[in-house]
């Protein structure tokens, strides 16, 4: 397979231009509105609920997993039957998930909002990036609106705990999901007057094979990985959620090799430019939303911050994040892809590190430059590593190439509170006994506490009646999460560590003709 990527579709006219890309940084905004919004009260919400930390993390992972499952067959059913249809159907679906999760009473059915959600997302995600690659087709004038997307998606992770945190704090937790339902209907709206429809240039069938085979071998293998923080690796229930994980992933990469018309043309990972950048998607979302789960728990946990406070602090990574992806995309054709991308990863693995320094007392700007440092690094990453992986690939193949990238950006988020979750745990709870003895707290309340927290997770003591021993019990909590925490953060900071390192040994100039 050529890697060139040549133009064989007509621009689009610029007045139609501008309405497709503005539709598809509306779309995309509405995507990822619910993570951060999400994030940021989750400690509200596992109170309100009485949820383990594990149950938290499948509030995150709910949204997420139907993400990563069905962003391939929605960029197929968009190539296929129109990508304005499958546009207005994310909409529609988004609107309906908040809906159902705005009615909850249960964390179970918070789940199934977060699903619904979920999967209007991942028909937005390759759709908003094959409408833009639809009506720019020059790949060198593309990297600059690809740049606004991906501003756009930042911006909804800015935006987002910062409208949640006085809801919540205002109004209660449910209503947070009420953000994404005017953005939603108003965006429908407008795109049934405006959005021109279109499709693929080639024809291409629906892969139920390769569709079934994907999401039972990402689904399983997040199950495991969140059991395995709670129960262990021996537990029965995830040794069967891991071999099922792998058999499932095998059987998918046959049945792409086989298929006449696949779902993810196993051919695209010929380019080193696509694999490259397809692999750092997954282990920079990993560690990002995997961050974000962890940080939200340590606002409220530790610092015992209010939504509005903790909103606060992670607009301004989010923020950060933001501006620079404007730039980033406006500077994609001046500097080269592994200097953006390798050096963001580098500035976001610093962080991590300077990270491990903060404690229960750290104030909002010893927190803030870190953060903010963490935010400029993901910046420079998102637009380039994007645009790398769609420029790579002939013009033809360049939705699915967006699907791809999307569909593994998103395994890596699945996988983010499910890793960090479960390390977070594991780091806690081991640290925990200690921190009880230290504290002076006696063997009957100590074992009492261990033992809620190996049943319960972290969020189990607030909910214990521990009389005078409280303060005490949660101040050693406290200090134990901070441990776990610091786990996560070396193991995050290693990750993004490696993937620099990998972008700059692999995206060299010449290594691949994507340029």
């Amino acid at each position: 397979m050529t890697t060139t990527s040549t133009s064989t579709a007509l621009p689009a006219p610029p007045e139609r231009r501008t309405a497709t890309v503005v539709m598809a940084c509306i779309g995309v905004f509405v995507a990822y509105l619910p993570i951060t919004s999400v994030a940021v009260s989750l400690p509200a919400i596992g109170n309100a609920l009485g949820a383990s930390t594990a149950q938290l993390s499948w509030v995150q992972d709910a949204f997420v997993l139907p993400m990563a499952a069905f962003i391939l067959t929605a960029g197929v059913f968009g190539d296929v039957h129109g990508r304005r249809k499958v546009y207005l159907t994310g909409l529609a679906l988004s609107a309906l998930g908040a809906v159902v999760a705005l009615s909850a009473q249960s964390i179970q059915l918070v789940w199934a909002g977060q699903a619904l959600a979920g999967t209007g997302a991942a028909a937005l995600l390759p759709t908003t990036l094959a409408l833009i690659s639809h009506a720019v087709p020059d790949f060198r004038e593309r990297g600059k609106f690809i740049g606004i997307w991906a501003s756009s998606l930042m911006l909804a992770l800015t935006v987002g705990p910062l409208i949640a945190g006085p809801v919540a704090e205002g109004m209660g937790w449910r209503w947070i999901y009420v953000l994404p339902i005017p953005f939603a209907v108003a965006a429908f709206a407008v795109a049934l007057a405006v959005l021109p429809e279109s499709r693929a240039p080639h024809t291409r069938r629906l892969d139920w094979a390769g569709q079934v085979t994907a999401a039972v071998a990402v689904t399983a293998l997040v199950f495991g990985v969140i059991e395995a923080g709670v129960n262990g690796l021996a537990d029965a229930r995830v040794i069967v959620a891991l071999v099922i994980a792998v058999v499932a992933g095998a059987a998918f990469v046959a049945v792409e090799l086989r298929s006449d018309s696949p779902m993810l043309d196993l051919a695209l990972f010929r380019s080193r430019a696509f694999t490259v950048t397809t692999l750092i998607a997954m282990i920079s979302f990993l560690a990002l939303i995997g961050f974000i789960f962890v940080l939200s728990m340590y606002f409220g946990m530790v610092q015992q911050l209010g939504t509005v406070e903790a909103g606060w602090r992670l607009a301004l990574m989010n923020g950060a994040s933001m501006v620079v992806g404007a730039l980033a995309g406006k500077m994609m054709h001046r500097v080269q892809a592994r200097v953006m991308i390798g050096g963001g990863l580098a500035m976001v693995a610093v962080a991590q590190f300077a990270l491990l320094t903060i404690d229960a007392d750290t104030t909002f700007v010893s927190i803030g430059w870190r953060l903010i440092v963490l935010g400029l690094g993901m910046g420079l990453v998102m637009a380039p590593m994007t645009a790398t992986a769609v420029s790579a690939v002939p013009y033809r193949l360049a939705g699915m190439a967006a699907a791809g990238n999307n569909a593994f950006r998103q395994v890596g988020g699945a996988l983010g509170p499910a890793v960090l979750g479960a390390l977070l745990t594991a780091g806690a709870v081991d640290s925990l006994p200690g921190k009880l003895t230290a504290a002076g707290i006696g063997d009957e309340v100590r074992d009492s506490v261990v033992a809620a927290v190996d049943g319960e997770g972290l969020g189990a003591v607030a909910g214990l009646d521990l009389g005078a021993d409280t303060p005490t019990v949660m101040n050693a909590l406290g200090d134990a999460f901070l441990d776990g925490m610091h786990l996560c953060l070396i193991f995050s900071g290693i990750l993004s560590a490696a993937a620099a390192l990998l972008c700059v040994l692999s995206l060299r100039p010449g290594r691949d003709a994507d340029h």
